[in-house]
């Protein structure tokens, strides 16, 4: 679930669960009090009741805050657990510290830190939970400046029962919330990657044929010249030389229908691989020429500039992978319109680096970097289609990567070599 706060939307949502938790907490801070005061006299009752309204105007604006103008990660809403110890410890000192049976509010914001930011600060989150703990064991002030004994305990009993009943509710209501999402976000994007898996193998399919039908131009436009010249010898009066001609053009559509047939063919061969997703290997160079014929047919005016010569390594890949491929110049040509590069180098011993260069404005700060490993919004529309080329090509053991600068992004989708069996290094 940490991947809400790894965007702005996500952020927002974050912050509606925070604002509900927040205000539960104090709604139980001052029932508290006021079921405390009907017991006992609180030591520091206008402190804490003044803590309490404090917090619920803090929570109050984060919620505006972070609805507005959310903040770019979650380091922000770490920040804000961590001022949630803080302030609710605050209140615990003031109201008896480690005695009051409420110290069990300390675990709500780390049970949401924990759902909701990385493991780096969830840690950090849950630290400083138990220090606040035990700085509250270690100082802490009286509930009560009068004896009561018997009041306390009675209250002490009661308020451990009751802290036990609203944290379960609280952690229902905000931490079940969260995990009903989770599930039913995961089940959105599993089919969301079945469809896609299957669009991108009618797309391979389609690309495929649409080059077999341009490969078939010539030879049947071949043929169509020969049976005209048939005809026309036909008509001639030498029996010798007419049968040397119709011999030659004889021969040449025979080698026009072989080249038809192996067309057709390698068609078939890529309807099944599209189906099954099987992969087979290429040296690079053929690899990439295949995909710049798929990219001239899907845009025959756009100026990517396959940089030659390529490394003629062995690598596994599949229809999907092409696609993946061809998804990652699409978002380039959309960012630099005037300028796509291409190219291929040697990588670390045994892989296979491929450079996707454009000219743009560069990606934004949440792609950059590992870009696909989270879901996230973006103003161009990447950051689901980044994802699934990401996992494409994950699947294959590849691993993709992303630089932005002032001359614009640089995509290297970094692979393994295959070995003579035709399995990846």
């Amino acid at each position: 679930m940490e991947w809400l706060t790894h965007s702005q939307t996500g952020i927002r949502q974050a912050a509606r669960y925070l604002l509900g938790m927040r205000l539960a907490i104090v709604t139980i801070q001052l029932v508290a009090l006021a079921v405390a005061e009907t017991m006992i006299t609180l030591a520091h009752e206008a402190e804490a009741v003044l803590l309490c309204l404090g917090y619920g105007v803090l929570a109050t604006l984060g919620w505006l805050w972070f609805t507005r103008r959310p903040p770019a990660s979650s380091l922000a809403v770490s920040a804000g657990l961590l001022a949630d110890i803080a302030l609710i410890g605050g209140w615990l000192f003031l109201t008896g510290g480690y005695t009051n049976p409420l110290v069990s509010l300390l675990l709500l914001p780390i049970a949401v830190g924990i759902i909701l930011v990385p493991l780096r600060q969830s840690i950090a989150i849950t630290a400083s939970g138990i220090a606040a703990y035990t700085a509250l064991v270690l100082w802490h002030t009286p509930i009560s400046h009068g004896q009561h004994n018997d009041n306390l305990a009675q209250l002490h009993l009661f308020g451990m029962w009751a802290t036990f009943a609203l944290t379960a509710a609280i952690l229902l209501l905000v931490v079940g919330t969260l995990a009903r999402r989770l599930r039913s976000q995961q089940l959105q994007l599993a089919q969301f990657r079945e469809n896609r898996l299957r669009d991108e193998q009618i797309i391979a399919l389609g690309l495929s044929a649409a080059a077999v039908g341009h490969r078939l131009g010539t030879p049947l436009n071949t043929m169509t010249l020969l049976l005209d010249e048939i005809r026309s010898e036909a008509g001639r009066h030498d029996p010798a030389a007419d049968a040397a001609a119709l011999q030659e053009d004889l021969d040449t559509m025979e080698q026009q229908i072989q080249l038809c047939s192996q067309h057709l063919q390698q068609l078939t061969r890529a309807a099944v691989e599209a189906r099954s997703a099987q992969q087979e290997t290429l040296t690079v160079e053929n690899w990439l020429l295949r995909l710049r014929e798929s990219a001239t047919l899907l845009w025959p005016s756009g100026p990517i500039h396959w940089q030659q010569p390529f490394p003629k390594v062995p690598v596994a890949v599949d229809a999907t992978l092409d696609q993946a491929v061809l998804n990652l110049l699409a978002n380039a040509l959309t960012a630099s319109p005037a300028w796509v590069g291409v190219a291929a180098r040697p990588g670390a011993p045994g892989r296979v680096e491929i450079v996707v260069e454009d000219h743009g404005e560069g990606l934004e700060a949440a792609l950059e970097g590992a870009p696909g490993e989270e879901i996230v919004d973006s103003r161009n529309g990447l950051g689901v289609g980044l994802f699934l080329s990401n996992a494409t090509i994950q699947r294959l053991g590849g691993t993709l990567r992303a630089r932005a600068d002032e001359n614009g992004t640089t995509m290297v989708i970094d692979l393994p070599e295959a070995n003579s069996n035709g399995d990846s290094a």
